[in-house]
């Protein structure tokens, strides 16, 4: 293991940290200034920025002798680089006083780089430390921004701006950290591929802010000025679910609610289909296997809630729709932002919106979840097993957008759901100890939201409540269950290994 490298990149990534920490400095400065009543914690950002950058500029004052980054270094240095950039995230809402238990603020920063979207906070409105309303303009937007962040990557950022390793080390990085269980580039270079990635995702995500601001110019929604445009976009680009106000998005109206809606769905295609579509590739991109399916079960998932929901739910067919619309693409993209209380839908809207969640988003999208492809895969290859037991001599194969699949992919896919299963099995054990959960309901559909990175469950963790109430041990394991369901699992469990640290330990390519 290229430990020197290792310590030398997450130098790199607590540099980074300490930079994009300036821009809730900005906030407060600008809100300060504006309105002198609001609570001034420019210092305490300014001291955590200050804090990353010293121990940064230690790290990367080691000079490797090889800067090559290897599969196994790959693994390592994203999974220690998430949980630095956590912890140290995590410091400016406990030395404000706004989160002052530093477990919650740990919970509520992996939530946030995770793009989950479970929240501690309270939503009283009493203006409590630890309640929504007690937050600053600078808290709510590192909340926001720690979404969009996570949504592509921070290694993926970083190495769209810099060449982080030589010997092609940096697909290693980009494999390890993009969701998903294949990640290649789209052009030759892995840098040009990141870069091209936060393109089409810095333009989208400004296009969203475009259009929710035009909202408000217009008199359309009052409550949607630009800060909240830019809060509530960086959330839906990177399918996160902080809201920024005690009532959720109950308040916006149905324009900002579409808009957010559309968005959300367009964040969780595959953004290789965004670059085929700008390379006027139209047949291969509509062509996309996962795609399709994608956009087809989220239209019949739509349509069952709406039908579903309509008189039980809405007195209105066009009310039924839009909020069906809106919870399906939200669960479905593991965004977890709420327009109602879906805890109160009839049992077989809520069956549909619960398994959603293990669904997820597609392949290389800011979605979490098991992912899309993987579902088709497993579906495929159970298929073909099928077809074997009655014909054993006939030579089948699985096949995607055309092409065969490897023996690998499908043995790695396979090991994937078994292992995750594994995960959820013992985090459903471990959080069911929690006295404070009354309900089995709570604690298997909780499980779920965390490791899929959606926020929102049901019963006692439903969009009306929060997971601030439960047990440190409950906390502590839905944290591990975030960065593992956003970190596809292995990168985490990598730290773990002993046979890891061994000097000849041979690592395929992850999954």
């Amino acid at each position: 293991m290229n430990k020197r490298m290792i310590a030398r990149t997450l130098g790199f990534i607590l540099l980074a940290e300490a930079a994009l920490l300036l821009l809730p400095v900005f906030t407060a400065l600008y809100y300060q200034a504006r309105f002198p009543s609001e609570d001034n914690v420019l210092f305490e950002y300014l001291a955590t920025a200050g804090i990353a950058a010293a121990f940064g500029l230690i790290l990367i004052s080691v000079r490797p002798k090889d800067k090559t980054i290897y599969a196994r270094d790959g693994f390592a240095i994203v999974s220690l680089g998430w949980i630095v950039m956590s912890l140290v995230g995590a410091i400016p809402f406990t030395i404000t006083g706004e989160i002052p238990n530093y477990l919650d603020a740990l919970f509520e920063i992996v939530s946030g780089f995770t793009t989950t979207g479970a929240s501690i906070l309270s939503t009283n409105g009493g203006g409590a430390p630890g309640d929504l309303s007690a937050l600053s303009h600078a808290s709510l937007l590192w909340r926001s921004f720690s979404h969009w962040l996570g949504g592509m990557g921070v290694l993926v950022f970083l190495m769209a701006v810099l060449p982080l390793a030589g010997g092609g080390g940096d697909i290693h990085l980009m494999r390890a950290e993009s969701p998903g269980p294949d990640v290649g580039k789209l052009v030759p270079k892995s840098n040009q591929s990141a870069r091209i990635l936060y393109l089409i995702y810095t333009g989208l995500t400004l296009t969203e802010i475009l259009l929710l601001y035009i909202g408000h110019h217009c008199g359309t929604d009052p409550n949607m000025d630009f800060f909240t445009s830019v809060c509530l976009s960086f959330g839906t680009a990177g399918t996160g679910g902080f809201a920024t106000r005690v009532s959720g998005f109950a308040d916006y109206s149905h324009y900002s609610q579409t808009v957010i809606a559309v968005f959300m769905m367009l964040f969780g295609i595959n953004f290789s289909i965004y670059y085929l579509l700008l390379c006027k590739r139209f047949k291969d991109a509509f062509r996309d296997e996962e795609l399709r399916i994608y956009l087809g079960v989220l239209g019949i998932a739509v349509a069952l809630v709406t039908i579903n929901t309509f008189k039980t739910a809405f007195t209105s067919f066009g009310d039924a729709l839009h909020h069906a619309f809106f919870q399906v693409t939200s669960v479905i993209t593991t965004t977890g932002f709420s327009t109602v209380d879906f805890n109160q839908w009839p049992n077989f809207s809520r069956v549909i919106l619960f398994l959603l969640m293990f669904l997820g988003a597609s392949a290389g999208s800011t979605g979490g979840g098991v992912k899309v492809v993987r579902c088709i895969l497993m579906l495929k290859a159970a298929k073909v097993g099928a077809r074997r037991l009655s014909h054993p001599r006939n030579v089948t194969s699985v096949t995607f957008n055309g092409k065969p699949v490897s023996r690998d992919t499908l043995n790695n896919t396979t090991t994937y759901f078994i292992v995750y299963s594994a995960i959820y099995v013992t985090s459903v054990i471990l959080v069911a100890l929690d006295p404070n959960l009354t309900s089995i309901t709570s604690v298997v559909t909780g499980v779920a939201a965390t490791l899929n990175n959606i926020g929102p469950a049901l019963e006692e963790l439903s969009p009306t409540a929060n997971y601030g109430f439960l047990w440190p041990l409950s906390k502590i394991v839905f944290i591990f269950d975030m960065l593992l369901g956003r970190l596809e699992i292995f990168p985490l469990l990598f730290l773990v290994m002993p046979s890891a640290y061994k000097r000849h330990f041979r690592l395929h390519k992850p999954y």
